[in-house]
């Protein structure tokens, strides 16, 4: 069975820790007041401690495994257990369950 959707509020993590936010959420598709999430949105991230001497530190991320049936705008939506990946350094982008910021299941 499918995760819930993510929305924007979501907290969505890098494998070091550092905090990612979608860039472009679609505003015209609300579930209970908070935009939903698309695999057309990348997410930026923030306080990644990974080292730059390392390859570090994810800045980007993006979801490579989306939703399979549902859409808003013809792009899939983004759920609890979509699959992403970090730039540069290529670990995973993981959101978090939390009840108040993934709606529905």
């Amino acid at each position: 069975m499918p995760g819930p959707l993510l929305v924007a509020t979501a907290q969505v993590l890098c494998a070091h820790g550092g905090q990612g936010q979608p860039v472009a959420p679609d505003p015209r598709v609300t579930v209970h007041g908070q935009p939903v999430v698309t695999m057309a949105s990348p997410y930026a991230i923030a306080g990644c401690p990974f080292p730059p001497i390392l390859g570090g530190p994810c800045v980007l991320g993006q979801f490579i495994a989306p939703a399979t049936r549902v859409l808003v705008d013809g792009v899939f939506v983004l759920l609890l257990d979509s699959v992403g990946l970090c730039a540069p350094t290529g670990v995973p982008l993981t959101p978090v369950a939390s009840p108040s910021t993934t709606i529905g299941s």
